[in-house]
């Protein structure tokens, strides 16, 4: 295989393209191939039947494709062009990218502070599972500082955000939770699944490690599961030894052909669903049936200032509030036609679908206290997550006023 070799100033949009690709010698192909092969021939004394002891699982030949597979490979190569990362680690789902962080970086005694709001399979896994192994875990509003700082530990060896989070597009000050980390010796690292390395790349600001499930926008087509962490060389090796290879959760190399796909388009794609969720959170705001509406792109976001500062562009989630969500949300699921009342996002097709408050509350997040107030003031009884897709701006604002207004 002959790989590309991009100019080292080449632009985000062209390494979107051809970051990892690799021309096939007898074929020319230029559009990735897809490597299905588990197992690859190997001459004596090449390659290792245990991992143990090797220290760059990424410097050895290709010999089983849960270690390493050359599809995943250059999916791999692809997304660390795109983060500025030394290298990343692929994983078969989002929450097994984050797993991996969690379970390589963490062990019994360690302590692990969490944004007390994020994504669902986050929130639920370092909650519910990590005290099971010893591993003590606490929530924080890491929107505000001072929060940080007062739950530090000299334990505490990670600090896990996620910007903008799921569902309340609460942003992190990125840069400033890196500063206060490190100096506590701690790690950090951030899901950054909605932003998406078009808005933001968490690396330049001091973030160590980026997590991605690429089964939303970065595969933007709703047909791969997929997840991806990016950071520095020395960290994602010591992932590959550990959960890429022990925990099993190894993508598969027809989702990576899939991803990279997606990739091709990313830029084009976000930019769009940005334009397009920008005009439609204007709408919303100003909608008689919609109490509030959130979006990083909007000057009511309590977050404005820092989403100019830390993100190219808002990118393509809202948040809306209406009154009696329950009924709204039998409402939207029989009136849509463009639409699509369904769970997950960052499809090419818009996805609405009501988030209760009381469940995630009591369920996912267990927030009490001041936690819970500040979930309650951005959410009420119920937060609406409009994940927006490719169709034309002006009928997907023409079906949301008509579903809206009943």
């Amino acid at each position: 295989m002959t790989r590309i070799v991009l100019p080292p100033d080449a632009r985000p949009e062209t390494l979107a393209l051809d970051a990892g690709l690799d021309i096939a010698p007898e074929t020319r192909e230029i559009q990735p191939t897809v490597s299905m092969s588990v197992n690859n021939m190997v001459t004596p004394g090449e390659g290792a039947f245990s991992a143990s002891g090797l220290e760059d699982i990424a410097a050895e030949p290709y010999t089983y494709a849960r270690w390493l597979n050359p599809t995943v490979r250059s999916l791999e190569m692809r997304m660390a062009a795109l983060e500025g990362a030394e290298d990343a680690l692929a994983s078969a789902t989002g929450v097994a990218a984050i797993a991996a962080v969690f379970l390589t970086f963490l062990k019994s005694g360690d302590h692990l502070i969490v944004s007390d709001v994020t994504y669902a399979g986050a929130a639920e896994l370092a909650r519910s599972i990590l005290p099971d192994f010893g591993i003590e875990v606490t929530p924080v509003n890491l929107s505000r500082p001072e929060e940080l700082r007062a739950a530090l530990r000299p334990n505490t060896r990670l600090v896990h955000c996620e910007s903008p989070c799921n569902p309340l597009l609460r942003l992190t000050d990125l840069a400033e939770v890196a500063r206060i980390a490190h100096a506590a010796g701690a790690l950090v690292s951030v899901d950054s699944t909605l932003a998406t390395p078009v808005a933001t790349r968490p690396l330049e600001l001091g973030v160590d490690l980026v997590v991605h499930s690429m089964t939303k926008f970065i595969n933007g087509h709703g047909d791969a599961l997929g997840g991806v962490t990016c950071g520095r060389r020395a960290l994602i090796a010591k992932m590959r030894g550990r959960a890429g290879v022990y925990l099993g959760a190894a993508l598969s190399a027809g989702n990576a052909w899939l991803i990279l796909r997606g990739i091709d388009t990313l830029f084009a794609r976000m930019r769009q669903i940005s334009a397009s969720a920008q005009k439609i959170a204007a709408f919303l705001e100003g909608h008689p049936a919609v109490l509030s509406a959130v979006y990083p792109g909007l000057p009511s976001h309590p977050q404005y200032a820092l989403a100019l500062r830390q993100m190219d562009i808002p990118g393509g989630m809202i948040g809306f509030r209406t009154r009696d969500p329950q009924a709204m949300a039998r409402q939207l699921s029989e009136r849509l036609k463009v639409a699509h009342y369904a769970f997950s996002l960052g499809h090419q097709r818009s996805i609405v679908t009501l988030l209760d408050t009381e469940e995630m509350i009591g369920g996912t997040y267990r927030l009490t206290g001041a936690a819970e107030e500040d979930y309650r003031a951005y959410a009420g009884d119920g937060i609406f997550r409009l994940s927006v897709g490719l169709e034309a701006v002006e009928d997907l604002i023409a079906d949301l006023d008509q579903a809206l207004r009943g």
